[in-house]
């Protein structure tokens, strides 16, 4: 049992330090934008890239830890990670930050994947909830102490200490894992897809930084454009050659699964949605409320701590309304949530706004919850590792389209009128990815009654009342 905690806990190193970075810079990017002489909407390119790294990373994180050694491979991951964090702390201009969170990005797409393997192939499975619960519960402390933390660092001493901590805390990580982590090694890795690899990561990094690009005239349009084509040609090359490879690195034919398939697209729109709230959120705070970091991080904080509360209440509430429901209930009050946020000025009482924000995090984080099982919900066990690299990819994608989204929408509204950001472009840009999060809802009410029925219990007390309706 004490095992059962201990790599479970030393794993989830990576996830403290990810989850706790993303939200930091989130508080700090008015600071960083001034700093490196730039704007701070086009600092979404930063956090774009992050998330494009660990989409095109993830997807060989398992195949790296079979054939290097789970071990080798984290500890890698990790000092990785550290040399991102000590670059962006060092940047002094756009590029050099958004190549800098690039790499940071590369660190993260092997940790946090390689921990939950090591986890499920190292515990015995009447142990392994157990285990998950341990590996996870400190990555959720992160978003919750990240925007204070974050923000008290940039006001009262510099940005760059919100990287630099890294350092101390991955260097621990190093040294346990070299201690207490086996050396688990698989000897006959499943053969890997390096054309597939090459076009599905110029095909990601094309969509999102051309995307970004063209909504953000700080860059020349033409990269935009130029960027967008490569990656469409590269993803029409992916699609023929998927069909011909024994072993493609993504292999789209899952789509045929009807609920698979809507899992992933409806949680598209959501995450479109919701992806651009921790971008735009903290620059309202201090662009258009005229916060300082510290304050704004101290009531964005609020969004994580009903996050954290879900998760003690979210198999339950599966259990009682079934999927199809609890992601209708979910998705449509975190949506008004974000909605809210159109609404919001100065002179809004802080107690309504936190309460806002909690309820907002809670039924975000039950939404994460109830896809991250329903997603297997009719996906044999031999297609499950393939299903897990599409939804992470998604995942990933999704939310750097997000912030793409939402950044553009600022950035137009901004240049209509000329100079800085107003209040109300905030508010619009609200508005319209809430417009875009609402397409979930829309999908999931369509979903069958009893759709995921088999993996909560909640089949039983459907049959129950059957006769009463």
């Amino acid at each position: 049992m004490l095992n059962n905690r201990i790599v479970p806990l030393i794993l989830a190193v990576s996830l403290f330090m990810e989850n706790m970075d993303a939200t930091v810079i989130a508080t700090s990017l008015a600071a960083i934008a001034h700093d490196i002489h730039s704007d701070p909407i086009a600092l979404k390119l930063a956090l774009t890239a992050y998330l494009v790294a660990l989409a095109i990373f993830i997807p060989i994180s398992a195949w790296m830890a079979d054939r290097w050694g789970a071990r080798n491979v984290f500890r890698v991951a990790i000092v990785i990670f550290i040399a991102g964090s000590v670059a962006c702390a060092a940047s002094n201009s756009l590029l050099t930050f958004v190549l800098s969170r690039f790499l940071q990005g590369f660190g993260g797409a092997l940790m946090t994947p390689v921990a939950r393997l090591v986890v499920v192939r190292v515990t015995p499975r009447n142990q392994l909830v157990d285990a998950m619960a341990w590996l996870s519960i400190p990555g959720l402390i992160g978003p919750i102490v990240g925007p204070p933390v974050g923000g008290f660092i940039t006001t009262f001493l510099s940005w760059h200490w919100i990287f630099l901590i890294n350092v101390p805390i991955g260097l621990i990580g190093i040294v346990m894992v070299s201690a207490f982590l086996p050396d688990w090694k698989r000897n006959a890795p499943r053969r890997m897809d390096f054309v597939g690899f090459v076009l599905c990561g110029i095909s990601f990094a094309g969509w999102v930084f051309g995307i970004s690009v063209i909504t953000l005239p700080a860059l020349p349009v033409a990269f935009g454009y130029a960027a967008l084509i490569a990656g469409t040609v590269a993803i029409f090359a992916y699609l023929w050659w998927a069909r011909r490879t024994e072993y493609p690195l993504l292999d789209l034919r899952l789509f045929q699964f009807p609920l698979f398939r809507t899992t992933n697209v409806a949680g598209a729109f959501f995450r479109l949605g919701t992806g651009a709230m921790p971008f735009l959120f903290p620059l309202m705070l201090q662009l258009g409320f005229g916060l300082s970091p510290f304050q704004s991080g101290m009531i964005t904080f609020a969004t994580a701590v009903g996050a954290f509360a879900a998760k003690f209440v979210a198999e339950p509430i599966l259990h009682w309304l079934g999927f199809r429901w609890s992601l209708v209930v979910a998705t449509l009050l975190a949506v008004m949530g974000v909605a809210a946020m159109g609404f919001y000025s100065a002179e809004t009482p802080l107690p309504l706004m936190l309460s806002f924000l909690v309820v907002t995090g809670f039924f975000q984080s039950i939404f994460w919850t109830a896809t991250n099982a329903f997603t297997f919900a009719d996906i044999d066990d031999k297609d499950a590792g393939q299903a897990t690299a599409i939804n992470q990819v998604g995942i990933q994608l999704s939310l750097a389209f997000g912030v793409a989204l939402g950044g553009g929408v600022l950035e137009g509204l901004r240049l209509l009128h000329g100079g800085e950001p107003l209040l109300g472009d905030f508010h619009i840009a609200f508005f319209v990815i809430a417009s875009v999060a609402l397409v979930s809802t829309v999908m999931f009410f369509f979903l069958p009654k009893g759709a995921g029925q088999h993996l909560t219990g909640h089949r039983h007390r459907a049959a129950v009342e059957a006769p009463a309706e």
